[in-house]
């Protein structure tokens, strides 16, 4: 019903930059939160930042002063600025999105995940 597409990881020396973004598709009534998730190997998902509609945002400790998310409504899709890297924001990044479907009911989304890899 819902699909998110994730684009713009890839491989970046420390203190450099990488914007990602993520596009929703299909039956979308209205996108709640959205939110960008991080898994790094052999740990656990865990929030890196989300925004609601109302455009509220809320960081991780570890990203706060680095990382910026935004979202346009009109094309459905969320993006992370990741400024100044570190080698330890090194994971995979998912976004997430909590949708009102056209037909009224709600449900999260979940993309497919994008590698970030930061080189020291």
């Amino acid at each position: 019903q819902v699909q998110l597409v994730e684009s713009g990881g890839g491989l970046v020396q420390a203190g450099g930059s990488l914007r990602l973004s993520c596009a929703a598709s299909g039956s979308i009534f209205k996108i709640d939160d959205m939110g960008w998730y991080r898994q790094a190997p052999g740990k656990e998902r865990v929030l890196v930042a989300s925004i609601n509609y109302g455009g509220n945002m809320d960081y991780a400790d570890s990203v706060k002063g680095r990382f910026t998310i935004s979202r346009d409504d009109a094309k459905n899709t969320v993006y992370l600025q990741m400024n100044s890297l570190k080698p330890e924001d090194t994971a995979v990044y998912y976004c997430s999105a909590h949708v009102m479907l056209r037909d009224w009911r709600r449900n999260n989304y979940w993309g497919q995940g994008t590698q970030v890899t930061v080189s020291s």
